[in-house]
């Protein structure tokens, strides 16, 4: 029989984690900060630390404040403090955004959100935690997948109404509107997720926690098989995660009216409602074959984007890289929803709780360095740099498929 206590706990971490992602999902570094930035004038420079702040900047923290959190005898509560504060960041950049120009705005903003990188930290350690200890096996992946959901549909709706109702001519207030109403779905999320039930009271580490995170970090990496071969094959799945900017540059020619913004945020969208819900049905079966299928669909992609950007007429392409776009996004989101299954399937408890941040710190180091190298590689053009991250994704299958299964099945 189903317990109705987890159900009502599945029903709130699946609505507080949706809003979270339709914050994600506008408030991004990929699509809408770029375009206001570049709309008010901000430096190029400033636009190109976007991504790097947004994604290293929500995982090297983690190994370093996971003493912090183990200290804390409520889980639930570091994530609420977590949603609050990126709700408040990403209020700070919508109103920066209505007021500030150029090099101001820009500096502003890559500071809030390097502040809300950090707060979502908080989120990603707390909620695996939180999660695997009020939902069980075999359905932790569903609940990930639907409010996977959520957030794609929130982010079809804006990039529909940025399409249709927007023009080139629209003046930047409109786009700082959208900024600020999204940021409140941070708020309501943090409403939800503090009214979960829980049969037992959260306690405390009582253990030591004087261990430096940095050692920590490599003798996980050294003496733990299993995690070693899980950081390896994350690594392994940035090709869905960089890859997309690159398509976006290679559709530059396309056109640049904010019109053009709805359309990468509606192919958003509907790559997480279509993959939400499915990938995380999956997940629950086998989330490490989610991975090494995302990756090797979303690599196969790349190497034809890359054949019809070199052969293909123009008019072709123009099709062609919207819809790229979307396919690697549904990529994306399989591999996201079942890496997060895994990670919660491997571990219990406070081992848990290490697993994801001590991960999650060593992903910051290797994006920064996957980043850098995709992005010298670039210097030979933006389809050098996709073969190269499709490469990745090809070996990344190889190695997923040698995970344990960790799943229900």
């Amino acid at each position: 029989m189903t317990n109705p206590t987890e159900e009502r706990n599945a029903r709130r971490l699946i609505w507080s984690n949706g809003l979270q992602n339709i914050g994600d999902q506008i408030v991004a570094a990929k699509t809408v900060l770029p375009w206001l930035l570049h709309a008010a004038g901000a430096p190029g420079f400033l636009l190109a630390l976007l991504v790097p702040i947004r994604e290293a900047g929500s995982m090297l923290p983690q190994a370093a404040i996971t003493g912090w959190v183990l200290r804390q005898t409520s889980r639930s509560k570091v994530w609420v403090i977590g949603s609050n504060g990126q709700f408040v960041s990403a209020l700070g950049i919508g109103m920066a955004a209505l007021f500030l120009r150029g090099w101001g705005l820009g500096i502003a903003v890559i500071v809030l959100l390097g502040a809300l990188s950090l707060f979502r930290s908080m989120c990603s350690i707390a909620s695996k935690d939180v999660q695997g200890k009020v939902i069980s096996k075999g359905k932790r992946g569903l609940v990930t997948g639907r409010a996977t959901v959520i957030g794609g549909v929130m982010g079809l709706v804006a990039g529909l109404a940025i399409a249709v109702f927007l023009g080139a001519d629209s003046p930047a207030w409109v786009l700082a509107s959208v900024v600020i109403a999204s940021s409140f779905s941070w708020l309501f999320a943090s409403i939800i997720f503090a009214r979960l039930e829980r049969d037992e009271p959260e306690t405390s580490h009582d253990g030591p926690t004087d261990n430096p995170w940095v050692r920590r970090c490599i003798e996980a990496l050294k003496d733990d098989k299993a995690f070693r071969r899980f950081v390896l094959v994350r690594s392994m799945m940035l090709v869905t995660a960089l890859s997309t900017a690159f398509i976006v540059a290679l559709a530059a020619e396309s056109g640049s009216s904010i019109d053009t913004l709805g359309f990468f945020l509606i192919a958003s969208g509907l790559a997480s409602i279509v993959g939400g819900r499915i990938s995380g049905i999956w997940s629950d079966r086998s989330s490490k074959n989610v991975m090494a299928g995302g990756a090797l669909f979303g690599s196969i992609v790349l190497v034809l984007v890359v054949l019809s950007a070199a052969f293909a007429p123009s008019a072709v392409n123009t099709v062609v890289f919207p819809l790229s776009f979307f396919l690697v996004t549904l990529a994306h989101t399989a591999i996201r929803v079942a890496r997060k299954t895994y990670v919660m399937d491997m571990a219990e408890g406070d081992t848990r709780t290490r697993y994801v941040a001590d991960a999650n710190t060593l992903m910051g180091v290797v994006l920064l360095i996957v980043g850098a190298l995709s992005g010298v590689i670039s210097i030979f053009g933006n389809e050098a740099a996709l073969l190269f991250l499709a490469v990745i994704g090809l070996l990344g299958t190889l190695t997923a498929r040698g995970l344990k299964e960790v799943s229900a099945g």
